[in-house]
């Protein structure tokens, strides 16, 4: 008794090379929108991630990483710009629920709610808005040390009054325990122009010589198809 076993695969040329072309051309998306936040506070560039059968199953091989490396810390004139020197991101409350940030360009609202830039509350490790115990008459009057306490100065008592730690998270929604927070700074991107140009190349390659494939594959095609209609 013989057994024979085995995988047999027979993938047309033409699309495959359709199915390269549009996992490349994604790539080119994920590229084109990292040099695109370069200038953005907060920002944090996306990693492609191919899969060993992306030539089989396209873009569904395709995912992406984000690249969680601290950006350019730049020195802001403003006491509520408040950003870290380590990992982690700040908790905000939004409508569609809880969402991690890297931005920290916050501001105070009449009642002394701490907000973020779209008017939402910053939260705090224990998972409540922060809100200063006293209105300041001047953002300077508000302080953030490194571990992330917010305090507010009274003129009355002359006192500092803590209003709570910022919510500081991992990516997975564990405590930072040494965030190093600056106040008065701000984070850009993560993102390198330089090397960004140069991992389009390859990409750019890739399509090319697919797309060369793809044509040739089609003109094969018409060929075999114009051969058939005058044999007719």
């Amino acid at each position: 008794m013989q057994i024979n076993g085995g995988v047999r695969f027979c993938e047309q040329g033409m699309k495959s090379s359709i199915r390269a072309m549009h996992v490349q051309s994604e790539i080119l998306g994920m590229i084109n929108e990292n040099v695109a936040g370069f200038d953005k506070v907060g920002f944090q560039r996306r990693e492609p991630v191919v899969s060993s059968f992306s030539e089989y199953i396209g873009v569904h091989g395709l995912s992406s990483t984000v690249d969680d490396q601290v950006g350019r810390i730049m020195v802001s004139r403003n006491p509520l710009d408040i950003t870290m020197a380590n990992k982690g991101y700040f908790q905000i409350q939004t409508p569609e629920g809880v969402k991690l940030t890297r931005d920290g360009r916050f501001k105070l609202d009449r009642y002394g709610n701490l907000l973020n830039l779209e008017d939402c509350p910053v939260l705090s490790d224990a998972g409540m808005p922060i809100k200063l115990p006293i209105v300041p008459d001047n953002p300077k009057e508000v302080f953030v040390n490194s571990k992330g306490m917010v305090s507010v100065y009274d003129k009355g008592s002359n006192e500092l009054l803590q209003a709570g730690y910022l919510g500081i998270v991992d990516a997975n929604g564990m405590a930072v325990i040494n965030p190093d927070v600056k106040q008065g700074y701000n984070e850009h991107s993560n993102v390198t122009i330089q090397n960004e140009f140069l991992s389009i190349k390859p990409v750019v390659r890739n399509f090319e010589a697919n797309r060369q494939i793809f044509l040739l594959e089609s003109s094969n095609l018409q060929k075999v198809i114009s051969q058939l209609g005058s044999a007719n």
